[in-house]
């Protein structure tokens, strides 16, 4: 297998030193059969005693049961990342969202106009809100939830969506400013049938 080339994230010395544990194993696995890979892992393997907790949190908001489907619940991932042009979580989990969903052109039909996509009435409604609370916070009242309460979401669903935005709000920027690039489209697609079957939590 030729090897692929992969730009650098921007912070040298953090790739450079995965500590123990599953995230080093898979770099290394990656590394020695010339893979293409997510460096989101080096980030991980960078201090595996605190991001254990993160993959945890990642695991309980987007895989524990919730009234938000496991599909929807990776499209607020996914959308929250592209409002905020992050090139790696959009791809990464727009994938996931779409293995989930079974439609990639679903997915891309909401990156191009929410309105116009066929996204059922009550799910436009909570991406709506993830875009408010992405691109405007200061305007989010009461009210947006009593909207949402109105198209047929309960407390609890919305608690699961703000849970799952503001998460992608911490993971866009830490992942952009390290320098994590995205990899390839098939690249995403693969990872993204091992994530729908298997889930976030790295033991």
């Amino acid at each position: 297998m030729p090897s692929v080339a992969m730009k650098p994230t921007y912070l040298p010395e953090v790739e450079a030193n995965p500590q123990p544990g599953f995230y080093r194993d898979l770099i290394e696995k990656a590394q020695a059969g010339g893979a293409e890979y997510w460096q989101i892992w080096h980030l991980f393997a960078f201090r595996p005693e605190t991001t254990v907790h993160l993959s945890r949190l990642t695991e309980g908001f987007l895989r524990e049961p919730s009234s938000v489907s496991l599909g929807m619940r990776e499209l607020v991932a996914a959308y929250t990342s592209f409002l905020n042009r992050c090139e790696f979580c959009t791809k990464c989990h727009a994938a996931i969202a779409a293995e989930l969903l079974g439609s990639e052109a679903l997915v891309e039909q909401v990156f191009a106009d929410l309105e116009s996509s066929p996204l059922e009435e009550k799910d436009k409604a909570l991406l709506r809100f993830v875009r408010q609370v992405t691109l405007d916070l200061p305007s989010v009242t009461e009210n947006d939830s009593a909207t949402l309460r109105a198209a047929g979401w309960a407390d609890e669903a919305i608690y699961y969506t703000i849970s799952v935005c503001g998460l992608f709000n911490f993971y866009n920027r830490w992942i952009t400013a390290s320098g994590v690039h995205a990899i390839s489209d098939e690249g995403h697609r693969g990872r993204a049938k091992m994530i729908a079957r298997e889930g976030y939590i790295r033991d």
